[in-house]
C-alpha cells in the first residue's frame, strides 16, 4: 500500500503522535520506525511470520542459549539449549555476550553474520526466511539485557512478532521495539548455513564470517560457505583461496587446481595463487609445470617471497629426487 492511507499508520504504541510537535518527539524517540512509514523497504512483503521456527522456553538468564537453539534448530542443527549452555553462557554474568553468540554457531557448521545497525535489514531478513536473533534492554527500571528471535511482523498492525523468554508468540509495536532495541546499538545477528548467504550480506562482511567459521574447524562447512561466495562473488580472491586451500587439504588436488586457475584468469598478478597452483601441481608430480609456474611468481618486492622461495627450493627437491630414482 502506498499514499496517505499508508503514511497514516503511525505505530505509536499506546499513544498516537498526532500533532507535528509529538511527531518531531517521536522521530527522536523511534528514528527508525518513523523512517519505515515513508521508506518501506523495497521487495518487502508487508506481513511473514514463519510459524516454524522452533521455540524454547527460557531458563532464568538463559535467554542466549535459548535463542540460539531457536535459530540453530531452524537451519537444520539439532540442539537444545541446555546443550548450549556450556559454550554461551557465562555464570558470572548471569548471561551471554554478542563474542559467545556470535562463535557458537561456528562450532555447529553455522555462519554466524551480525546484521548492520537498520530496521530495514532485519526486516528484509526475516522476509527472506531468516528469523533474526535481536539483543534488547528489557528492564522497566534497570538494564536488562535479553536476546529474542523476531520470526514476524505486519505492516498493518505494524507489529513484530519474537520467540522471546517463556512466551512462543510476544507480539510487540515496532515502536516499543526499537526502543529496548536501541539501547543495545541495534544489535543483531543471522544463523546461515554455509551456502545460503542473508539477504543483506556485504561481500566483505560474509568473507569475515566464513573465515571466522573456517578457523573454528569445521572443514565440510567450509567449503561450502567458499564456494557459495565464489558462486555471488566470482571475483573475490580471498573465497577462491579458501576453497582450493579446502580441497587440498582433503587431498582434492584436480578441484583446487582447478579453482586456482580459474582464480589465475582473473587474477593474473597474484603471488598467492600462483604460489600455491605451482604447489598443487607439484603435489599431483607435475614438477616441470609446477617449476614454470612458480618462477612466473618471482618478485622480489613482493611480501610472500620467502614463501615462494620455498615452494620453489620444494619442487627442485623433488625433481632432483625423481631424477634419482630414474636412475
Amino acid at each position: 500500500m502506498t499514499g496517505p492511507h499508508r503514511a497514516a499508520r503511525l505505530w505509536a504504541g499506546p499513544f498516537l503522535c498526532a500533532l507535528l510537535a509529538v511527531l518531531a518527539g517521536c522521530a527522536q524517540l523511534v528514528p527508525q520506525t518513523v523512517a519505515l512509514r515513508s521508506g518501506w523497504p523495497a521487495g518487502v512483503p508487508e506481513q511473514v511470520e514463519w510459524t516454524g521456527v522452533p521455540f524454547f522456553p527460557q531458563v532464568d538468564y538463559q535467554c542466549g542459549p535459548a535463542a540460539l537453539a531457536t535459530v540453530l534448530g531452524y537451519s537444520g542443527v539439532k540442539v537444545t539449549p541446555e546443550q548450549l549452555v556450556p559454550e554461551v553462557y557465562l555464570p558470572s554474568r548471569r548471561g551471554s555476550l554478542q563474542l559467545e553468540m556470535l562463535a557458537t554457531p561456528r562450532r555447529h557448521g553455522r555462519v554466524s553474520y551480525q546484521l548492520a545497525p537498520r530496521y530495514a535489514d532485519l526486516l528484509r531478513e526475516v522476509a527472506a526466511g531468516n528469523p533474526v536473533v535481536v539483543l534488547q534492554d528489557v528492564g522497566p527500571m534497570f538494564t536488562q539485557w535479553h536476546y529474542a528471535v523476531v520470526n514476524g511482523f505486519d505492516y498493518g498492525t505494524g507489529s513484530l512478532f519474537l520467540r522471546s523468554g517463556t512466551t512462543v508468540r510476544q507480539e510487540m509495536p515496532f515502536t516499543a521495539f526499537e526502543r529496548e532495541w536501541m539501547k543495545s546499538g541495534y544489535w543483531a545477528m543471522v544463523v546461515a548455513p554455509p551456502d545460503r548467504i542473508p539477504v543483506t550480506a556485504t561481500e566483505d562482511g560474509w568473507m569475515a564470517a566464513v573465515l571466522a567459521m573456517a578457523r573454528a574447524g569445521d572443514a565440510h562447512a567450509a567449503t561450502k560457505a567458499y564456494d557459495a561466495a565464489l558462486k555471488r562473488w566470482p571475483d573475490n580472491l580471498p573465497a577462491a583461496i579458501g576453497l582450493a586451500n579446502q580441497h587440498h587439504a582433503r587431498g582434492a588436488l584436480a578441484d583446487a587446481t582447478a579453482v586456482l586457475r580459474a582464480a589465475l584468469q582473473r587474477h593474473p598478478q597474484s603471488v598467492i595463487v600462483m604460489n600455491n597452483l605451482a604447489q598443487t601441481l607439484s603435489d599431483q608430480g607435475r614438477h616441470t609445470e609446477a617449476l614454470a609456474q612458480i618462477d612466473k611468481a618471482s618478485d622480489p618486492q613482493s611480501p610472500f617471497v620467502g614463501e615462494v622461495r620455498a615452494t620453489r627450493q620444494l619442487i627442485l627437491q623433488r625433481m632432483g629426487q625423481r631424477k634419482a630414482g630414474n636412475r
